[in-house]
């Protein structure tokens, strides 16, 4: 191998200690002290590898591989080192480990690229502390959102306070974003978080594409009352219309049982959450996800009008809050050919699979063109402290980054030399 897995794998070791939670779990919250501290022992690997490190003011960490042409479009590499809560190991750090491990090995053969190499984490791509996520990759690119600096944590800690304790300078975001064509090309590796390359007995696979989440808050409002008096005919009980709305969630992406739709109620609040009131104030979440564009849209629709039908059975009013929407992106074919060509020079047969969780990566395809590898994980588990990558299939994946990266690069020359 080009890379040193040894090595590899005492990086994922050590930065399983910072934020560890019960025996393999992670908390790593975005823009937090234990965040901080794994930015300093990264930049330090960054450092040994060769790059110059910065954090720029979107709370973006940032290690750059000088090339031989400096003002050149860059190759970036990344992912992002915050986790879920209750996480694992392998989630984002996957992806920033093998590009700091590409940039390192880049280094020891004394391969200078003729284009800079930066390897970023970005900030915030969880998004369960402040609500939104891809805080970062959606900075970097110049679409941000107005009140993104005052969306605040269940502290009542603000963004713009979280980032300027971490260190960055909130007035000053537009120095941070990248112009058009300042990135060449993106690679992002990442555990595949699913069952489908387990199944296969493939450590590797190839991204064809990402979903498109649609993520939507629901309020439905009735009446309080006591929950002995009130006849059933006569109540407004907002938690009775949450539930049917639920269910029809459920029934919705389910017309179709061998399409990518899912769809899912993770988070729900009821007011005012007493066992002898009847609650008069719910609100839940939506989670909506499809590679097929058109019929994502056509089962939200289904939804809210599902919404307001049971609104009016029940008498109660509702409002419905847009909190995320992004279209599928589909990988670049150019740089899925050089896996294909690079994993089966490695005598690997790497199957192509659809990506439903969404990353970094979908950021930026506005950008520039973009891949992105899987690695195997155990039981297809994540976001949960038993999520598992062996390190031979961590390996595998960061040496096919590593032949991708140097086959990338000669075709960003190409492009810049014929445009010369």
């Amino acid at each position: 191998m080009n890379i040193n897995p040894k090595r590899l794998a005492e990086h994922f070791d050590i930065l399983s200690q910072y934020g560890k939670i019960g025996e393999n779990g992670i908390c790593r919250p975005t823009l937090s002290r234990i965040e901080k501290e794994t930015f300093e022992i990264v930049s330090k690997w960054m450092r040994e590898a060769g790059m110059s490190v910065r954090i720029d003011n979107f709370g973006n960490l940032i290690g750059r591989l000088e090339g031989k042409w400096a003002n050149a479009p860059v190759l970036m590499m990344g992912s992002h080192l915050d986790s879920q809560p209750y996480g694992g190991r392998f989630d984002g750090v996957s992806g920033v480990l093998a590009g700091v491990e590409v940039a390192k090995a880049m280094t020891e053969q004394g391969i200078i690229p003729d284009v800079p190499i930066e390897v970023i984490s970005f900030c915030d791509e969880e998004s369960w502390r402040f609500k939104k996520g891809l805080f970062g990759s959606r900075g970097i690119a110049g679409m941000l959102e107005p009140d993104e600096l005052s969306r605040k944590d269940k502290d009542g800690v603000s963004r713009e306070q979280a980032l300027r304790e971490f260190g960055c300078h909130p007035e000053y975001l537009q120095e941070s974003i990248y112009p058009p064509g300042k990135i060449g090309a993106y690679f992002e590796l990442h555990i595949e978080q699913g069952p489908v390359l387990e199944s296969l007995q493939q450590p590797l696979g190839i991204v064809t594409g990402i979903a498109g989440p649609s993520w939507f808050t629901i309020t439905l409002e009735g009446f309080a009352g006591h929950a002995g008096s009130v006849p059933m005919h006569l109540r407004q009980d907002a938690l009775l219309g949450a539930a049917e709305i639920v269910i029809a969630v459920n029934r919705i992406v389910r017309q179709e049982p061998q399409s990518s739709t899912v769809g899912t109620v993770g988070s729900l609040r009821v007011f005012p959450d007493s066992p002898n009131i009847i609650p008069e104030k719910v609100e839940f979440t939506v989670d909506l996800r499809d590679v097929d564009k058109i019929r994502r849209d056509l089962y939200e629709k289904q939804i809210k009008d599902i919404v307001a039908q049971t609104a009016k059975t029940y008498n109660l009013s509702y409002t419905i809050q847009q909190d995320m929407k992004n279209d599928p992106r589909y990988c670049t074919d150019w740089m899925m050919q050089i896996l294909h060509d690079e994993s089966s020079n490695m005598s690997l047969s790497c199957p192509e699979l659809m990506s439903g969780p969404f990353h970094d990566a979908v950021i930026m395809s506005y950008l520039a063109d973009f891949a992105m590898i899987f690695v195997r994980c155990k039981d297809g588990i994540s976001h949960n402290p038993a999520e598992f990558a062996t390190s031979e299939d961590l390996s595998l994946g960061t040496e096919l980054l590593f032949r991708a990266a140097l086959r990338t690069i000669e075709k960003l020359t190409d492009k810049i030399v014929n445009c010369v």
